[in-house]
């Protein structure tokens, strides 16, 4: 019986395979390529292939041309841009460009076919566009313009059928974006037959449709099996997780929702799209978690919630022009991720548990169509000109087809347990018969075995407790420089405050912040700021030597050091060795004003506890020792006692 339903599956898989093969077909690779602005199709024939438009085009930065402006022979600024790329990365009189900008592309295609039915397939374009052939316009999305206030952005892909009346097509389109991270032609325009334009347009909307309404279909089906059944998570995740794919199958490749309302926000609708990739990854990690418990580690689950969190809430604050900049980003942890769940799948195969090779291929599927996807929408073949990656990864919409035979697979996985329930109720019947049988010797098994799990349940307790002690200690810690962070500041400093007011003897607090640390961070980027940070930490932590100091991350670049029982000039003293410590390290700062090296200021005050103030009082006059220091140059130390009658008077 399993064989049987392994040799349905493989036979379902196959035909899935070849319709999308069917929808997604690329042009024919051996059609020549445009050079220097100029494609010759004189020996192509109408009937044959379609033809990816792809190779040189000519291109004019910042200038918005229209067909009767190549007229005049004094346009100048002509460049030479390969097609498909982004224009991100490509240099224009020594300039490289960014995703911001405007510019016009324009091929002339030499051909005999005039007089024939010709059709022109366009794909999405970023973000706005204009199009011209043969000096007739022909299509459009949204608004070109020359600013951000004067364009708006939208994804519409279309046909243009024409009739060309003589052996030359001039193609003219403008472009312009400043909204999202990419500009410019990322995908081929396929030109060819009318009629094979229409069918292949056709194929991939009934294609997208078909995902998209049995994707919705089992999606609302496990809602509805989790509304009867709230104990059990993973219909839950999986239907929402199946809603997430169907959504997105609308809004990529033909982006047929656009078609269906072209005035739809394209900024509304981006951030709809892309929430569907951040949110599905870790609810399909939710999912596999709720099935397999043992085998996803709590670990990876909490890392994948909190990513998709931050990255989803990135989202939802920020304008498309600013989360698309970290859409690699995510889609590196993705890849990260999977390479992780084959892994799990890999050991849920080899398990053989109930379902777990249904499950386990149709997951695998999933996963692999979903690096696909990564790769087709990454950076990487966005701003280059990889051809031959371009024509093996053809489309960006594999997932949702890896998701609907994922959907099958589950399906078969169900239906095996199903048969499996039923079976051990069957079991169970007989064996409960026979149990009253033996009712006391049962009783007697029982009691033992409750002994045995009591034990268990002692000892997870002890885990557990262990496991709580473990993870206290870790709540105290900055994640990122291994020093006490800002909640155990604030404990600490309590404390140091408590004692010193019982004991009628001095706290000190010194207030320690980077300079000009946003600027080391623009000049090296993020990751030697984290280096810096971590250094930093380290070299204040290793300065304190008194048993009862005390040094913690208080947030960003600052840091705090809590000296107890100390005068004031021992105190200055202390942050005067910290500078001169930190700036010792060597750690190279070109955009620092005050030194070569990385520097610090730092904020100092001390206080006798008294019953009448508080800690925060402390803090407020180290903070104003520190912006002191900040004021007067950087790379010091100020002290600043701390005055209630001046602080009332604020």
């Amino acid at each position: 019986m399993y064989k049987k339903v392994l040799k349905f599956m493989i036979i379902y898989i196959a035909v899935i395979f070849t319709l999308n093969g069917c929808a997604y077909g690329n042009p024919i690779n051996e059609a020549p390529e445009a050079k220097e602005g100029i494609l010759d199709l004189t020996n192509w024939k109408v009937e044959g292939d379609l033809i990816a438009l792809d190779g040189q085009w000519e291109f004019y930065w910042e200038q918005l041309l229209e067909p009767q402006d190549f007229k005049n022979a004094k346009i100048k600024g002509l460049q030479l841009m390969d097609i498909p790329r982004a224009w991100n990365g490509y240099e224009v009189n020594g300039k490289t460009l960014s995703g911001d900008g405007h510019a016009t592309y324009r091929l002339r295609i030499k051909t005999e076919n005039h007089n024939e039915l010709l059709g022109l397939k366009i794909p999405r374009i970023l973000t706005s566009y204009k199009m011209w052939i043969n000096e007739e316009p022909f299509a459009f999305a949204g608004q070109v313009g020359g600013d951000k206030d004067n364009m708006t952005p939208q994804y519409l892909t279309q046909i243009a059928l024409f009739e060309p009346q003589e052996d030359e097509i001039e193609i003219v389109i403008q472009v312009s974006n400043y909204r999202h991270r990419s500009g410019g032609i990322l995908e081929s325009l396929s030109f060819g037959d009318a009629r094979q334009v229409l069918h292949l347009r056709h194929m991939n909307i009934a294609y997208e449709l078909f995902l998209f309404g049995s994707l919705l279909i089992m999606g609302l089906y496990h809602l509805v099996l989790f509304a009867f059944r709230k104990k059990e998570h993973s219909p839950l995740y999986f239907g929402l997780f199946c809603i997430f794919v169907a959504i997105r199958t609308l809004l990529v490749g033909e982006i047929f929702f656009i078609y269906l309302f072209p005035n739809f926000n394209w900024e509304i609708a981006h951030k709809v799209q892309t929430l569907t990739f951040y949110l599905g990854v870790p609810i399909f990690v939710m999912f596999l978690k709720s099935i397999y418990p043992k085998e996803v580690t709590n670990k990876i689950l909490r890392i994948n919630q909190g990513v998709g969190l931050a990255f989803g809430l990135l989202v939802l604050l920020t304008p498309a022009k600013v989360f698309t900049r970290f859409n690699a980003s995510f889609q590196i942890f993705t890849l990260a991720s999977i390479m992780y769940l084959i892994y799990v799948l890999v050991k849920i195969i080899y398990k053989k548990e109930i379902g777990a090779r249904f499950i386990g291929v149709g997951a695998l599927i999933l996963l692999i169509t979903t690096i696909n996807d990564i790769i087709f929408l990454s950076v990487w073949m966005s701003d280059s000109n990889y051809h031959l990656a371009k024509w093996v990864i053809g489309s960006g919409n594999l997932s949702s087809f890896g998701q609907l035979v994922f959907v099958f697979t589950h399906s078969l996985a169900l239906a095996k347990r199903f048969s499996n329930v039923l079976t051990k109720e069957e079991e169970i019947t007989n064996y409960q018969r026979k149990l009253n049988e033996r009712l006391e010797i049962a009783i007697t098994d029982r009691t033992s075995a409750l002994e045995k799990s009591n034990q268990k349940i002692q000892r997870q307790k002890s885990e557990l407790e262990k496991a709580n002690k473990a993870l206290e200690l870790l709540s105290s810690k900055d994640a990122l420089t291994d020093i006490w962070n800002r909640r155990h500041f604030d404990e600490a400093l309590k404390l140091e405050w408590r004692r010193g007011l019982r004991l009628k003897t001095p706290v000190a607090l010194i207030f320690i912040d980077i300079d000009s640390f946003k600027a080391f961070n623009d000049q090296y980027g993020h990751q030697e700021g984290d280096r810096a940070l971590k250094n930093v930490a380290q070299a204040l932590k290793h300065s304190i030597h008194r048993s009862g100091d005390f040094v913690a991350r208080y947030g960003g670049e600052e840091f705090v050091v809590i000296l107890p029982n100390i005068e004031e000039d021992k105190a200055m003293y202390m942050a005067e060795s910290l500078r001169i410590t930190i700036e010792g390290l060597e750690i190279l700062h070109e955009k620092s004003l005050v030194s070569t090296f990385l520097t610090v200021s730092l904020g100092v005050t001390t206080m006798i506890p008294a019953t009448n103030s508080s800690p925060e009082e402390l803090i407020l006059a180290a903070d104003k020792a520190l912006y002191l220091a900040k004021d007067r140059g950087k790379n010091q130390a100020q002290f600043i006692q701390y005055d209630r009658s001046e602080n009332s008077n604020d």
